[in-house]
């Protein structure tokens, strides 16, 4: 017995040290990619911060010459000289196509606009403004940034117009520099570009100019451009965080622009370095699981074969083995009968199954379908008929009827899982509007009367939304399909809250002949080709899911009525609790 326990201990030994070598790997494999991959989106940011800051400084000394040269325009001096503007408007306009400034400008002595390429503006004031008052006092071209009513800041260059030493008005060139804000907000990073006092004048967050930059990230909502750059944190890394905004870390690069103390600062995601090491780590994990299956393997390999050892060492073993000979010879003819029948019956249950979830998925599939049909067939005609907008709502339905296939496929795939969905609070009262919404057109070619009595207050339950939908849908249905024969037919839905949320569906139509196997799969009442008899079979399994039940009963004066029964979800607390 002493070569067995040794060989044990080691096998034990062995195993501790592959443990402790996959956890040592992972961890180093952790902080040595973390590093690398942050190092590289450093860089990356740093790149694009000096690509951000040279179009910048490019675009503010392009239109730095323009003053310049405009004032010594001899067309413009003229046009001040005989107070005649009535071409200076379109001088300014051919002159902003080919400089790409914002809008020019002419003011007069007076500091009215007298030309300007903005129309609008014509005639506008601006005597008392900061930009007029320093360009007349100067000799040299000026720049003025300029907080305006809307939030935005105004970038205009300024200079004095003079002839013959007489100052005769003042020419302004507005920079667009909110071009470059447009640019910034289609990539993941945040940007500011904040002046030699520390106040931000660019952002890609709207609410941050005019404020700090401390203030900027203090008082951002929720919902801003750097809190969808930073869905997943970075507080797993080795080393700190530049900086936090709503909590989350973020790395925060930073350059200064040669002009006028300007300084660009960019907020840039951990999240792409977190998906790269996590690759890794997968592969690494995997690797090591792989070696410890392989080991637990070969153990119990080594254990079942000793065992075999001693039990053939063992002389009762021996003499039962010389009896047992003749009986495990006729057992392994029956063997090979029973095999043969079990792969014969394997297969049948795969077709079956197959079969099954072919029909789950035309029967749950048909309903958006139809709608999608009936949709594209309304837009067609609106189209004719030279009605776009009316034909764009039609396509948005068709997209969300889209939308709904694929949650539903998704849905049917995750049927065999038990406890896998993700339940949240569902308004029944939304629910039904999105399941009459979706048949509308079945409802509205047949003209049901549809009859509602909901109450005053929100019913909600804990479950999952599509699948409610699905049964609701299946439920009105079954009611439409009953009233085929109906001369006026009528629906009747009830939604109501008490210990359970309940939600009745009544028509009048003939009724129900068979209740005993109305929810058995496959079992239906309608004709070939109109129906598999899987919408009740489905949709009692769902209901089943959430914990509640399915009924179905004949109404008293005529008619099928089906109740669907599910736990309520009642107060704040409960609600916080499910999630």
């Amino acid at each position: 017995m002493k070569g067995p326990r040794t060989i044990s201990w080691r096998v034990r030994l062995a195993l501790v040290a592959l443990l402790l070598l996959a956890v040592g790997t992972v961890v180093t494999t952790n902080t040595l990619l973390t590093a690398r991959f942050t190092e590289n989106t450093r860089n990356r940011a740093e790149l694009r911060l000096a690509l951000y800051s040279g179009n910048l400084l490019s675009e503010l000394r392009r239109n730095a010459i323009v003053p310049q040269l405009l004032s010594r325009d001899p067309t413009l001096i003229g046009a001040l000289n005989s107070s005649d503007y009535s071409n200076s408007t379109q001088r300014l306009i051919s002159f902003v196509e080919e400089i790409g400034a914002a809008s020019l400008m002419l003011l007069d002595g007076d500091g009215r606009a007298v030309a300007a390429t903005d129309r609008n503006r014509l005639g506008s004031q601006h005597r008392n403004e900061p930009y007029f008052i320093n360009a007349i006092r100067a000799s040299e071209t000026l720049f003025t940034v300029l907080r305006r009513d809307t939030g935005n800041y105004l970038f205009a260059y300024t200079r004095r117009i003079e002839d013959q030493g007489k100052t005769l008005g003042v020419i302004l060139v507005e920079v667009d520099l909110h071009k470059f804000e447009r640019a910034w907000a289609g990539i993941s990073d945040a940007v500011l570009v904040s002046d030699s006092e520390g106040t931000i004048i660019l952002a890609t967050e709207p609410r941050w100019r005019g404020q700090t930059e401390l203030e900027a990230l203090a008082v951002a909502p929720p919902q801003t451009a750097i809190q969808r750059a930073i869905k997943a944190t970075a507080d797993w890394t080795m080393d700190p965080a530049d900086a936090y905004v709503g909590g989350q870390a973020v790395i925060r690069m930073e350059s200064r622009i040669p002009f006028r103390g300007w300084h660009i600062a960019s907020f840039t995601t951990y999240e792409s370095v977190r998906e790269k090491v996590n690759g890794f780590l997968a592969l690494e994990i995997m690797g090591f699981a792989m070696l410890l299956a392989l080991a637990f393997y070969a153990l119990s390999r080594k254990t079942a074969l000793r065992m075999m050892l001693f039990q053939r060492e063992s002389a009762e073993l021996r003499e039962l083995n010389a009896r047992l000979q003749r009986e495990i010879a006729e057992r392994e003819r029956v063997q090979k009968s029973l095999d043969v029948a079990e792969q014969t019956l394997a297969q049948s249950s795969k077709l079956a199954a197959l079969g099954e979830m072919s029909a789950a998925v035309s029967h749950e599939l048909n309903q958006p379908l139809a709608a999608m049909k009936t949709y594209l067939a309304g837009a067609r005609l609106l189209l004719r008929r030279n009605r776009g907008e009316e034909a764009l709502s039609s396509f948005q339905r068709i997209d969300d009827l889209i939308e709904r296939m694929g949650a539903i496929t998704r849905q049917l795939k995750s049927y065999a899982r038990k406890g896998g969905d993700a339940f949240s609070p569902v308004d029944l009262g939304d629910a039904l509007a999105s399941a009459l919404s979706m048949m509308e057109p079945q409802l509205k070619s047949r003209h049901v009367r549809i009859t509602r009595a909901m109450p005053s207050e929100p019913v909600r339950v804990m479950g999952d939304r599509v699948r409610i939908e699905q049964v609701m849908v299946n439920l009105l249905r079954n009611a439409l399909d009953a009233t085929q024969s109906v001369d006026e037919p009528e629906i009747e839905i009830i939604l109501a809250g008490g210990e359970t949320a309940t939600l009745t569906v009544r028509d009048n139509g003939h009724g129900i002949e068979d209740l005993d196997e109305l929810f058995e799969p496959f079992y239906t009442t309608k004709k070939p080709g109109e129906g598999v008899g899987l919408g009740l079979a489905i949709s009692s399994g769902i209901v089943s899911d959430l914990g509640g039940r399915l009924l179905a009963r004949n109404a008293e004066g005529g008619g099928a009525v089906f109740e669907m029964q599910l736990p309520i979800l009642t107060g704040e607390s409960d609600i916080a609790a499910a999630e």
